[in-house]
């Protein structure tokens, strides 16, 4: 689980496992969350657009 959300971390925010591994879960988890929310408001635009 731990390693599935910084892997998630990295691939939106690009951050280095050097970066997160010193960074308690419950850290890791909320970033994760961010990082999710981030992704979607992204890619939910262009969604819309791409029938016009």
């Amino acid at each position: 689980m731990i390693d599935d959300a910084m892997a998630d971390i990295a691939a939106v925010f690009h951050w280095p496992l050097s970066e997160m591994v010193e960074m308690p879960v419950s850290e890791i988890l909320d970033c994760r969350d961010q990082a999710v929310e981030r992704w979607n408001r992204m890619h939910s635009s262009s969604d819309k657009t791409k029938g016009r």
